[in-house]
């Protein structure tokens, strides 16, 4: 029998490829809406999961439980509205895996109030997987550091004089996700990331749950 970690290694990678697949064509498709036609050139405009996946994002999110997918081609220049488009294209992703995450939840309950799926089973883990991966992947993109969406967001509020100096950031891009991932914090939590993925989750999970409650039905 599959040990728990290993189980839910398995219930990431279908989980994964929906999460990413769904937040890649949402960036694709709102570019296009804005007038940019790129992605859809290189054919990320697409469902097919393959088309999106980051060899390390992808290792990343199987072993720690979150990381990125290749990023979508853009090109800003050809918004028809340079700041909204910048600001929707980069929201549009992690919107996604909020829409996703509920829809997910959502499912899940009903299938397991209707008896279903069984407690404890394989795809009882596979939609705690699924909702709980989705949430981690929209709080972890809207992060305002460069290359996230958070920061391309952020850059669309910005004042002109200082777009220049949040751009000399990018260079150091690569080491504050570093420490984000691995720097260790006292308390409960394994790192600065993990301190902020695990409260916020926990606080749209329930918020999921409070909209649930007011569906009729349920």
């Amino acid at each position: 029998m599959l040990g728990a970690d290993l189980q839910t290694i398995l219930m990431r990678i279908p989980a994964l490829l929906i999460a990413i697949t769904f937040h890649e064509f949402a960036h694709a498709r709102m570019a296009y809406h804005f007038g940019d036609s790129t992605a859809k050139s290189y054919g990320r405009m697409t469902l097919n999961p393959i088309s999106h996946l980051d060899p390390i994002g992808t290792i990343m999110i199987l072993l720690v439980g979150f990381g990125w997918a290749k990023p979508v081609p853009i090109n800003p220049n050809n918004f028809n509205r340079y700041r909204a488009g910048l600001r929707w294209v980069s929201f549009a992703g992690p919107l996604s895996n909020l829409i996703l995450g509920f829809l997910s939840l959502l499912i899940f309950i009903l299938l397991l109030d209707r008896g279903w799926i069984a407690f404890g089973g394989l795809l009882f883990m596979f939609f705690q997987v699924l909702v709980s991966l989705n949430i981690m992947l929209a709080i972890f993109n809207m992060l305002p550091v460069p290359p996230l969406d958070g920061s391309k967001i952020l850059m669309s509020f910005l004042p002109t004089r200082l777009l220049g100096l949040y751009r000399q950031l990018e260079q150091w891009a690569p080491i504050l996700l570093i420490a984000l991932i691995f720097l260790p914090v006292p308390g409960p939590y394994r790192s600065v990331l993990h301190a902020i993925i695990v409260p916020v989750s926990n606080a749209i999970f329930s918020f999921y749950l409070t909209l649930i409650g007011y569906l009729p039905g349920f």
